[in-house]
C-alpha cells in the first residue's frame, strides 16, 4: 500500500515536501518512483529511489530543484520540491515495483500505485 500526502497550494518559487508512506513489502529489491500528471497531459516519471541502496534518478526538468529521500524507520519516501513553477502543478503519485539491479532505479513501468496528491502552483 502506498499513501501520498503533502500536496497543496504554493506560490511560484515556493517549496513543498511530499511524502509516500509504503507498507506491505520489505525494502529489499524495491524502488519507489514519483510521477507527475499535469492537467490535460499524461503521467510522467520524474524521480525514483532504490530502497536497497538509496540510489536516485531525476528527469531533466526537475534535476537540481527536487530531491528524493527515504526514511527507512518510518517506511516513508519524501520528494522535496523547491523553486516550484506553474508547470509543476498537477497530481503527484508514488508507485513501486520489484527491482534487483543496484545503483540505479527506473522512471517507468511501475506496478503498484498510490492515489496521488494535488499540487497547485499559483500566485
Amino acid at each position: 500500500q502506498l499513501v501520498e500526502s503533502g500536496g497543496g497550494l504554493v506560490q511560484p518559487g515556493g517549496s513543498l515536501r511530499l511524502s509516500c508512506e509504503h507498507s506491505g513489502f520489505t525494502e529489499d529489491y524495491y524502488v519507489i518512483g514519483w510521477f507527475h500528471e499535469a492537467p490535460g497531459q499524461g503521467r510522467e516519471g520524474i524521480s525514483c529511489i532504490n530502497l536497497s541502496d538509496g540510489s536516485t534518478d531525476y528527469v531533466a526538468s526537475v534535476k537540481g530543484r527536487f530531491t528524493v529521500s527515504r526514511d527507512g524507520d518510518k517506511r516513508t519516501v519524501y520528494l522535496q520540491m523547491n523553486d516550484l513553477k506553474p508547470e509543476d502543478a498537477g497530481i503527484y503519485t508514488c508507485a513501486t515495483q520489484y527491482w534487483r539491479p543496484a545503483g540505479r532505479c527506473p522512471l517507468s513501468r511501475y506496478d503498484y500505485w498510490g492515489r496521488g496528491t494535488q499540487v497547485t502552483v499559483s500566485s
